[in-house]
């Protein structure tokens, strides 16, 4: 798996892939936050916070990550390397592990350089050093589980195709269910809204942001992440009959 998972960073940074990726993330976080006027602009909140990125991130990984993961298998199954994979000495698990932390890794990377906003509020605040760490650290930690929800869908989606394009497709709109979808969903069972909340990610993810890490957030972020691994390795088995 290591040598899989070498070979996945290699090959986004190989190419200009992991530096857009990066780039496009920074970029458009930067402008929304700092630049372009609304509700997500963080000078004019008059909070010395990080809940405007914390409030967009999820939206724009939304997009990004399945942009990232929409090659892992579409692009082995349409090149044919598919077959040449299945005769590594590598178990389906050892595969699709490499693929994700290969995915995940990079998106990791774009979220670093954010840090230089957490330092930026809490110098410019009033008094200095007035920002919340506790829902700060909070939030990051549901962003990377988050964020790896996000990549086993799309690691997952990528093997439903041969065509990039439509794993991208499906798998943005399997992200958007996930986050949102159960939202809408319990609109329409207003007695049953609370249950139907309860099994989005945005929910989970706002009960992190708080800054208390509830194991039952932890727990749901694992098993959506775990449920799509494993259907990934259901596919691969799949694709070998």
């Amino acid at each position: 798996m290591k040598a899989l998972l070498l070979r996945e960073i290699k090959s986004f940074f190989g190419s200009p892939i992991g530096y857009l990726v990066i780039a496009i993330f920074l970029l458009l976080n930067g402008l929304f936050l700092w630049v372009f006027e609304g509700e997500f602009n963080i000078l004019n909140s008059g909070f010395a916070d990080m809940s405007p990125f914390f409030k967009l991130a999820p939206w724009i990984l939304i997009f990004l990550i399945p942009a990232v993961t929409m090659r892992s298998f579409s692009d082995e199954k349409k090149q044919g390397t598919i077959e040449l994979l299945f005769t590594k000495p590598l178990s389906n698990w050892d595969i699709v592990n490499g693929k994700f932390f290969g995915a995940f890794i990079l998106i990791v990377l774009a979220i670093v350089p954010t840090i230089i906003y957490v330092l930026t509020i809490s110098h410019f605040g009033n008094p200095q050093g007035n920002i919340d760490m506790g829902s700060t650290l909070g939030s990051y930690f549901g962003l990377l589980f988050l964020i790896a929800a996000y990549t086993a869908i799309g690691i997952f989606t990528s093997t439903l195709s041969d065509n990039q394009i439509v794993a991208f497709i499906i798998a943005v709109f399997c992200c958007f269910f996930f986050y949102f979808g159960f939202d809408g969903l319990g609109s329409f069972f207003g007695s049953y809204n609370s249950v139907f909340a309860s099994l989005g990610m945005d929910f989970h993810f706002k009960s992190m942001s708080r800054g208390v890490l509830d194991t039952r957030d932890i727990i749901y972020f694992i098993s959506v992440t775990f449920l799509f691994l494993s259907a990934t390795v259901y596919q691969l088995k799949s694709l070998k009959w």
